[in-house]
């Protein structure tokens, strides 16, 4: 496998050799200092250029950077609607084991929004084109301080949706149940857990994507429990995480709502949990719910 050293002297080298090629950018993880370093990190860059019409109709160019596994073309993707006269890009797994995200942008796009990306790092600036950057920071990620309607709305959303948790359970629809539990109401708990991390760190770190990174300051029981929240495809099993759930957004709400000088609506966390459990007793041939 190439080191980073290898793969940056690499892509580097390319863009110097490359008359087209006016800068080139490296973001996302490699340049955020608060993300540990592992071997799958890819190299997130970008090449300033003048066009991306000729690197778009040479598809050999890319043979430069190595030996592929597979690839993607994003923007030939009918999941990625994009302007490919501006941005043009390719997302490599090489057969070493590195990947590579590559993509060719035109100058007028890249100093579009290059100020609002502050894991943004400039690698080369041969004509110096580009405004100073300051150090990277992941700081665009960290959590944000909510406000009360924020926190009673999360809260809402969580009890509410689980009304079709317990109606998909029921009638054991196992892929819609995991639907509403890992797209409406997870992302609830998450915020909410994020809430509490950014009460207790002064709102200056940032949790992840997906909360990846809430174990390094929840307390070793409240990650053990969130862990548990994840369940297999069994009805039963799905069941009891699903109230593992709730009682843990229950108990940080609490703490949230304390921190911050909120109200908690425990009435709707209560009567939610009581709807919950009312199904979960209900038989299968039930005629009515109550």
């Amino acid at each position: 496998m190439r080191t980073e050293q290898e793969m940056l002297h690499l892509i580097v080298n390319t863009a110097m050799q490359d008359d087209r090629v006016l800068a080139v950018l490296m973001g996302g993880s490699r340049t955020n200092p608060n993300v540990p370093k592992d071997i799958f990190q890819d190299y997130d860059i970008t090449y300033v250029v003048k066009e991306t019409k000729s690197y778009i109709e040479d598809k050999g160019w890319i043979d430069q950077f190595g030996e592929r596994l597979y690839m993607q073309y994003p923007e030939e993707n009918s999941y990625y609607p994009s302007d490919v006269t501006n941005c043009y890009g390719w997302l490599i797994q090489f057969t070493d084991g590195n990947r590579l995200d590559l993509g060719v942008c035109t100058l007028s796009n890249v100093l579009d929004g290059i100020k609002e990306d502050r894991l943004c790092k400039i690698l080369l600036d041969k004509d110096n084109c580009l405004p100073k950057l300051p150090e990277a920071t992941d700081m665009d990620y960290w959590v944000k301080k909510p406000t009360e309607k924020q926190f009673l709305d999360s809260c809402n959303e969580f009890w509410w949706c689980l009304n079709n948790v317990a109606k998909g359970l029921w009638r054991e629809e196992i892929p819609y149940v995991m639907d509403m539990l890992n797209n409406p109401v997870r992302p609830q708990l998450i915020r909410i857990l994020g809430w509490n991390i950014g009460f207790n760190t002064d709102y200056s770190v940032s949790i992840g994507k997906s909360g990846k990174y809430m174990y390094r300051w929840l307390e070793q029981d409240q990650w053990d429990k969130f862990l548990q929240t994840y369940s297999s495809g069994a009805v039963k099993e799905i069941w009891k995480s699903v109230f593992i759930m709730c009682d843990l957004l229950d108990m940080v709400a609490k703490e949230v709502a304390n921190n911050n000088g909120f109200q908690y609506n425990q009435t709707e966390a209560n009567n939610s949990l009581q709807f919950l459990k009312d199904v979960h007793r209900l038989p299968r041939d039930a005629k009515e719910i109550y």
